[in-house]
Order: structure tokens, then sequence, then C-alpha cells
């Protein structure tokens, strides 16, 4: 059985080498400049290859290797950081639907923390946002399925479906100190990215809910749509990114781009790679998608200069951080609201043949004036006066079990206290009490409509337009010593 398994690790290792050895000359020869090739770890491949001949030898069943080493690309990736996977052809596929506004489901973004699913937000207008489902969710259970111990691609293809089929969550949250049962209902979750109207008479209101391939365009639309209908003179403009997750960067720097200066910058990248080195100007190359016309040329001239106020709050990831940091940079708008979840790293898609692919972490994303978006998020100019702290318990990057850092020394992680509570959710002995709550105490208080009269943080950017004319120092968290 030991030379079995010795000859089976030594193939592997010999086939583990030959792939890596291609993988590095096929990158030589699409790169000049790229760094010497590392020496292979023979001893850790070595490793490798004696447990993967182990399993096939001994494990209580027979184990394709194909799955072996999918499982193993899956643990390589994983322990990396929260945003880098395998995509398999499912995943590949949904990954590219996603992107197009339109998918079978219950509308909530979420990630992987500890084995649970996190909820990152909630997508407007879905039934995850109408049954009151909230940022900061913990998913313990989905229908009868403990999602300890599934993979995220796995739970949401659970999630997914086909429309009007039901599907139960368990859901634990913070203060509760009970699990929280919702019996939702799929839909067909088409995401309206950009929605707009006039407050009233000079004052115009914008919403993206979301970076997609058509955001740009349908912003462009909206701003033309909203200066036509305005009779005199445009007061103000406020931009709502609040519970906006992010989305195409394309997408971000089209909206930066309808608002800044031509080719102003609108954010850089850092990371080891050559072409992970990155500078997003806002001028059409940078947005447009093949030889398409520039569907912001046009736009009225005040939209560059009219007064602006962008919402944010933890809720705002990604996409719309690279947008509320780029307007607060080059003092195009005031920022509003609460400090922004803090994801500032950039996953490049990287095919792999057979309709798969890997999503790769290769830079962090940084706003004009240099300051890093990771982990760290926006911090706005003005605090929501509204907030009851709500905000402030919501999950952030930070939160998140191998978080890719800031890449500064003075980088401070938030705790979350609420893993304390899902894994004692997930005891045998709670599952088998667990009781569905009644319809009132599963929702809690029903979700404030951005933009609607109930929304204060609204009210207090109009105030501001209307009577308040000098904006508060944010206080220097560094201090000489």
């Amino acid at each position: 059985m030991n030379n079995i398994t010795k000859k089976t690790g030594l193939i592997l290792i010999g086939i583990i080498a030959g792939v890596m050895l291609s993988m590095n000359f096929s990158a030589i020869a699409k790169k000049n400049n790229i760094e010497a090739i590392h020496p292979l770890p023979i001893e850790e491949l070595r490793t490798f290859a004696q447990v993967f001949g182990r399993i096939k030898s001994d494990y209580v069943e027979s184990v394709e290797d194909k799955k072996l080493i999918t499982e193993a690309i899956n643990g390589m990736l994983v322990g990396l950081d929260p945003h880098s996977s395998y995509l398999d052809k499912d995943d590949y596929k949904e990954l590219q639907i996603g992107t197009q506004g339109e998918f079978g489901g219950l509308g909530i973004q979420v990630t992987m923390e500890d084995g649970v699913v996190k909820v990152i937000s909630p997508i407007e207008d879905t039934p995850a946002f109408r049954a009151g489902i909230k940022t900061g969710d913990l998913i313990v259970k989905l229908d009868d399925t403990v999602v300890k111990g599934m993979s995220l691609n796995d739970a949401i293809k659970l999630m997914r479906g086909k429309p009007n089929t039901s599907i139960k969550i368990t859901i634990v949250r913070e203060g509760e100190t009970e699990p929280l049962v919702f019996n939702l209902t799929r839909a067909i979750i088409k995401i309206q990215s950009v929605k707009s109207k006039m407050i009233e008479p000079g004052y115009a209101y914008i919403r993206i809910t979301q970076f997609q391939e058509q955001t740009g365009e349908n912003l462009a639309q909206a701003i033309k749509t909203l200066f036509s209908e305005n009779t005199g003179t445009m007061k103000g403009l406020i931009l709502d990114l609040r519970n906006d997750p992010g989305g195409l960067l394309n997408g971000a720097v089209a909206v930066s781009a309808a608002f800044l200066p031509e080719n102003a910058l609108v954010v850089y990248t850092e990371g080891r790679s050559v072409d992970a080195k990155m500078k997003l100007h806002a001028n059409p190359e940078y947005y447009l998608r093949g030889p398409d016309e520039d569907y912001l040329k046009g736009l009225p001239a005040e939209v560059k200069t009219v007064p602006m106020i962008t919402l944010v709050n933890g809720g705002s990831a990604s996409a719309s951080e690279i947008v509320a940091g780029a307007l607060q940079d080059h003092k195009r708008s005031i920022v509003m609201g609460s400090q922004t979840f803090g994801k500032g790293s950039v996953q490049t898609i990287l095919p792999l043949g057979n309709n798969t692919a890997i999503k790769l972490t290769t830079a962090r994303y940084y706003t004009p004036n240099g300051q890093s978006i990771q982990a760290q998020g926006i911090t706005p100019d003005i605090l929501d006066e509204t907030d009851n702290g709500d905000d402030q318990q919501r999950l952030r990057e930070s939160d998140l079990n191998r978080h890719l850092s800031s890449g500064k020394k003075n980088e401070t992680k938030a705790v979350s206290e609420t893993e304390k509570a899902a894994l004692k959710a997930l005891k045998p002995s709670n599952v088998k009490k667990e009781k569905k709550n009644d319809s009132k105490k599963s929702k809690g208080k029903e979700p404030i409509e951005f933009g609607s009269a109930e929304d204060l943080l609204l009210s207090q950017a109009m105030n501001y337009f209307k009577g308040i004319t000098t904006v508060p120092e944010k206080k220097n968290e560094e201090t000489d010593s």
C-alpha cells in the first residue's frame, strides 16, 4: 500500500510541477517584465501528493480525482481572502448573469464568514428587502439544510431558483435572543440600477442601487430628463449611494465622469503585477465598452458645477465607494452619511478553460488623493445626525476573517460579536427547539424607502442645501507625538 501511495505521490508531483511550470512559462510569454520564476515548493507539493494518495487509497469511499483537485483549488483561494474563489461552469454563468441585472432569487448581497452566510445588503424592491432582511444578518439554515460547512457558491445556488417557489431562511440577528425564520418567495430580481426624480423645483435626486452594464447610460438619460424638467436654476443635486453594494468598475468610472472635469483621476490601483497597476480617468476610454458612442456626451454643462451631496452608509461598498471617494477628493461633492463598507480590493476574473475561471484579488483601490479604500472605507464630510446607532452595528469589510488589510500599518479592525450567536444557534439543541417567529417579530422595523418623505438623511441633505453654508472640518485622527 505504501508503494502505491508513493508512486501516486510522485506522479502527482510531476503533474503539478508540469502544470505550474507551463503556467509560468505562458505568463512569461505574455509579459516582458515579470519577476523571476519562484522555485517550486517541492516539500509542500510532496506533502500534498502524499495526502492525495492517502485519500485515494484509504478514504472510506472512493473519491473522484476531479473532486479532490477542485476542492484543493477551492481551499487555496478561499484561504486567501473573502473575495477570491474558484468558479465552475455554473458559478461562472451566475457571475455573468448577475452583472446584467436580472436573475431569479431573493435579492440579497452576501459573503461567507466562519462557515455561515452574512448579509452585506438586501437589494431594494426584492423579496428579501420587503421581508425585512438586514445588513449583518447571519443566515444559518436554508430550508432544513444547515449552512455551516457549505461553500458560499452552494448557498447562493440554494437561494436562487425559479420564480414563485418558496424557501425558508433561518437568521441570527444581533440583539435577538432566538433565531428568526423568514418564509420568502423567489422572484425575478430585475434591478433598476438608476432611479431619479425632482424632490422640489431646483433640487434633483438620483439613486444608484447597483453598478451594472447599463448604469452609465441610464444615469446619462436620468440627468438629461431631470435638467429638462427643471424650469429654473438647478440649485442642488443629491446622489444616493446608500446600500449600493457596487458592481462593475467601468460603471463607477462613468458615474464619476458625469460629474467631474474631463480627464480627472477617478481611482487608481496598486498590485504586484504590471497589469494590476492602473489609473482610471474621467474619459470614454475608461468607461465605454468597445467603440460605442459616448453616452455622456451632450450632458447639460450645469451637471459639472451644480452643488452636490452624495449620501453613503455602511452598505455602500466597492464601486459606490470609488465614486464617493473621487467626488470627495476633487471637492466636487460633499459626502454625507456614515462610514462606508470598506471593500477596496480588485477581483480579476481569470478564465481557465472549459467555461471555468478563478476570481482572484489582484490589487487595492485608492482614491485620487491616495487614500486606501480597503478595510477603511470613505469617511463622510458630514455625519448622519439621524442615525440612532444602527448603522454602526453593520457588518463591514474589516469584520471579515482573512480580510485584506488596507496596506497601512495603523489599520484598526472592527470586531463583530454576532458570530457567537450564530455558533450558538447552530448547536443541535437550539436547532431542534427553533420556533417560527410571528411575522411582526421576524420583520422588525419596516425598511425605510430611500428618497421618500420618511427618509431623514435626505431631509438633512436638503436642510444643508437651504441653510448651512460651511462644512465642518474632519478631525485628523493622527497626531504627532
